[in-house]
């Protein structure tokens, strides 16, 4: 009896033990940082439909490193993977942003150009 009582008990003692070193997240608070540093570069915090995600994505690694501090790894993790993907889609939204613009100044100098051509006698 006391055989079988070791062999059930011993694996759960030892799955809680494992679980419960999980190292700190430092990769997935680097790319979380370097997103977020991306997105700023790219002016994300400035636009209107990218300016939340930055928001959610500096308070996610804020609370993360709170969530290290107090030796809560796997919650830090957790908050640093939303955190990299709060800001790489602020990175998306701030280019398509800047890729709407640069749309909208290409169409006017072209239509600038064609009526000077226009004026000037060449053919359309």
């Amino acid at each position: 009896m006391k055989t079988n009582w070791m062999w059930t008990t011993a694996p759960l003692v030892f799955l809680l033990a494992c679980g419960a070193s999980f190292p700190v997240p430092t990769q997935h608070m680097a790319d979380a940082e370097s997103a977020h540093r991306s997105a700023l570069e790219l002016g994300a915090a400035n636009q209107p439909a990218a300016q939340l995600h930055v928001k959610l994505a500096e308070e996610q690694m804020a609370l993360a490193k709170t969530h290290i501090t107090n030796g809560d790894n796997q919650g830090a993790d957790s908050l640093l993977i939303r955190s990299k993907a709060d800001s790489e889609l602020a990175l998306a939204l701030a280019r398509e942003q800047n890729a709407m613009v640069a749309v909208q100044t290409a169409t006017e100098q072209s239509n600038t150009t064609a009526a000077t051509n226009a004026g000037q006698g060449a053919v359309k």
